[in-house]
């Protein structure tokens, strides 16, 4: 008898890859995707919704100045400013027309972010990886996605992606009513810093009937917050709680 929940983890040969952006969509007030293309995303790997990849933006001299990977881990080249990296959810990939599609949520300051909010039609990204994927098996009888912004692009995925016919939880919090998506699935949407908080209602949502995974991506404090209110308050097997951290706060000073 096979056993039952078993999460696949996979390795994907890391390969750097410089693209042109091909589209820029606002989907809302403070969220862009970003549609880059190229020959280097033949054979593009992406085998979970929650994938990241590495994205290299140009320097402060407009170069791209990528790391070769090597068994110690990424080499820059010496004695040249390495381009600035950050962590993206590979939102939707078209192998038939080699276009990736990656989501920026547009909050003011970053790297990433500022890139993003000036983006047009001919410029160029540099995409690496993704290194691996972690594969949840679709056995459960219910799942739970619980995130913020920054989640939006692994949940819309993962909405597309699930059979139309499972049952799916979605709690998501963002900054205003402007800045809700029309998703494959419905969607429980928490406005931030108004009542109840998503907080709140995992500390008293019943538990659904059955085995049920649970999947939280937010700032990386309050992820870990979750999965202690889910499995130490909450009594959630830990193997049924995934809870990432997609970004960091700022320390006050």
């Amino acid at each position: 008898m096979s056993e039952k929940h078993v999460i696949q983890r996979m390795r994907h040969e890391v390969r750097m890859r410089i693209l042109t952006v091909v589209k820029v969509q606002q989907l809302t007030p403070h969220m862009v995707r970003i549609t880059v293309q190229g020959p280097e995303l033949e054979g593009f790997p992406s085998a979970s919704p929650d994938d990241h990849v590495k994205l290299f933006l140009p320097t402060s001299t407009g170069e791209f100045n990528l790391p070769t990977m090597t068994p110690d881990g990424p080499v820059y080249p010496q004695g040249k400013e390495p381009s600035p990296a950050r962590d993206y959810t590979p939102r939707q990939f078209r192998a038939d027309s080699l276009e990736l599609d990656l989501d920026f949520v547009i909050h003011g300051d970053g790297p990433a972010s500022t890139w993003a909010e000036s983006a047009k039609v001919g410029d160029t990204l540099g995409v690496g990886g993704p290194r691996g994927s972690m594969i949840v098996p679709d056995d459960y009888d219910h799942y739970v996605l619980v995130g913020d912004e920054t989640a939006l692009p692994a949940i819309g995925r993962w909405l597309e992606e699930m059979p139309k016919d499972q049952p799916v939880t979605v709690l998501v919090e963002i900054a205003s009513a402007k800045e809700k998506q029309d998703l494959a699935r419905d969607v429980r949407w928490f406005i931030r810093g108004e009542s109840p908080s998503i907080d709140e209602v995992l500390a008293t949502i019943p538990v659904p009937a059955g085995d049920t995974f649970w999947w939280v991506a937010t700032e990386s404090k309050r992820a870990r917050s979750l999965r202690s209110l889910l499995v130490e308050h909450r009594g959630i097997d830990k193997d049924w709680v995934k809870a990432t951290g997609y970004w960091v706060a700022a320390t006050p000073l």
